[in-house]
């Protein structure tokens, strides 16, 4: 990891990896270098792909001209002040006023001075945020990788005046919480695989044994989960949107990072686990149904304290092994009684109970859950959505909402309860994996847009709805004025109606 950014800095070596190395130590390993360096690949690979070029198979002359022929382009590089690409030793800016300046420069003579000092201003930023790091340690990395100290001031005093110009920008910052996977989705052909039930009643999937089927196609899908799909969620409805997820430092996590980079997700509380592999799952498909193959790796799922207090922390779907970041978090909670929690609950909060989990409950604002999820933690009958809600609220959540497949959902709050229908789908469905994702999401997000409730039951479905149109979990989740589009050609009995 240091070589990288010891190139495209031009520091000494050892001096500068030795150093680098015990600055993570000092930051407890938390992969804030990992984090940097993955930021600066997959932004100039979105910048590449932009121009019309390929990152895996592009030259630095190609580069160099390509960039030069888009050198006027100010917004395509309003992302990358400290972005830039080693090949050979040889360093190429991305940063926007070394372009321009590159533009009528030979060869021989390009800058990258610009990208360099926003380079060190961002390590130095970076792991002076970090909770585990202070001023001194960072200062004391300066000094003993041979850096000028003027690095240090230099990068003190543009994160004060980067603080200053956010303060006025602020906007509703969420966090989400939860497992993040790499989904391989494999298209079985339906003549080769077949349906099979069993005499219980329960559905196999079946495929000939010890024979090689062919399949008819397979996609892969970064950074998925019931967590990274609200966190897209999030970030497309215009909130601030974070992650805190634990993955592995091989190449799906990398791309996991790029991933993220480009939906605009706050990746400072993403864990990159040194030497591990990230979850990777396989997805048969067969028709819109899907069988899913799941290997979750052995993380050590420690609390980040998130750099920025979130206005909400939205918590689902987590391993079994994270319940000290369960009680971790409620600590955090205790200490920050502003942010609000939603719970969608997960595999394991299900098999963990309710009372394992009552202090969750209890500090839930709102939990989103379906029927019969409903039933399975409060013992409440099937038959009366009211007593379901109710009993949901005795757990402590302020609001409550239920779905209910094709029969749509139900929200509960103040004392009412509130139906909508489904949105219709346009077509049938292609895929649906994060469908619950989506809609638990979106009334999520349009809450913490300071939304009512029975506006963000209308938006919800539609964000559903489209999501199942699509292959994946975030392939169809929608922006704000797409969902208002919807809205404007909606049913006249689209609407959220309050039933006794």
């Amino acid at each position: 990891m240091a070589k990288f950014l010891q190139d495209l800095l031009q520091a000494k070596e050892p001096l500068f990896s030795t150093a680098l190395r015990q600055l993570e130590k000092a930051a407890g390993h938390s992969s804030v270098d990992v984090r940097l360096i993955s930021d600066i690949i997959s932004r100039a690979h979105h910048v590449m792909r932009q121009i019309g070029l390929d990152p895996a198979d592009t030259t630095m002359v190609e580069l160099r001209n390509a960039l030069k022929a888009n050198a006027e382009n100010v917004e395509l590089f309003s992302e990358t002040d400290f972005v830039g690409l080693s090949f050979n030793g040889q360093v190429v800016s991305f940063n926007a006023e070394d372009v321009a300046e590159n533009k009528d420069k030979s060869a021989d003579d390009q800058t990258t001075l610009r990208m360099q000092e926003s380079l060190r201003n961002e390590l130095v930023r970076r792991y002076s945020d970090h909770e585990r790091t202070d001023e001194r340690t960072v200062q004391e990395f300066v000094e003993h990788a041979g850096l000028p100290q003027l690095w240090y001031n230099e990068a003190k005093h543009n994160q004060k005046q980067t603080k200053e110009s956010d303060a006025t920008m602020e906007q509703p910052y969420i966090l989400a919480i939860g497992d993040i996977f790499t989904d391989a989705f494999i298209k079985l052909r339906e003549d080769e695989a077949r349906i099979d039930t069993d005499p219980d009643g329960s559905k196999r999937l079946s495929l000939p044994f010890g024979s090689k089927p062919p399949y008819d196609s397979v996609e892969i899908v970064q950074a998925v989960g019931p967590s990274p799909n609200a966190a897209v969620s999030f970030s497309r409805l215009g909130l601030n949107a974070g992650l805190m997820a634990f993955l592995g430092d091989d190449q799906p996590g990398k791309d996991s990072f790029e991933y993220l980079h480009q939906e605009n997700i706050d990746t400072s509380t993403v864990v990159a686990a040194e030497g591990m592999k990230s979850n990777y799952y396989y997805v048969l498909r067969y028709g819109a149904d899907r069988t899913i193959l799941v290997k979750n790796e052995d993380y050590d799922y420690t609390w980040v304290t998130p750099q920025k207090t979130p206005d909400w922390i939205y918590l689902s779907l987590i391993s079994e092994a994270s319940w000290q970041l369960h009680e971790d978090m409620l600590a955090y909670l205790e200490a920050h009684p502003e942010t609000k929690l939603a719970f969608q609950p997960g595999t394991f909060h299900f098999k963990w109970g309710a009372e394992k989990l009552a202090a969750i409950y209890g500090r839930s604002y709102i939990v989103v859950m379906n029927r019969e999820e409903a039933v399975d933690v409060t013992g409440a009958s099937y038959d009366s959505l009211k007593d379901l809600a109710d009993a949901l609220h005795a757990l402590g959540p302020k609001i409550v909402v239920i779905t209910d497949g094709p029969n749509g959902s139900y929200a509960s709050y103040d004392g009412k309860l509130v139906s909508i229908p489904n949105y219709p789908d346009p077509a049938a469905p292609v895929d649906r994996t994060g469908a619950g994702d989506a809609f638990a999401s979106t009334i999520v997000a349009a809450l913490a847009l300071g939304e009512s409730i029975e506006t963000a039951l209308t938006w919800a479905p539609i964000n559903s709805m489209n999501v199942v149109q699509h292959l994946g979990a975030q392939a169809g989740l929608l922006k704000r004025e797409d969902i208002d589009g919807f809205l404007a050609s909606a049913p006249e009995d689209y609407r959220a109606k309050e039933i006794n």
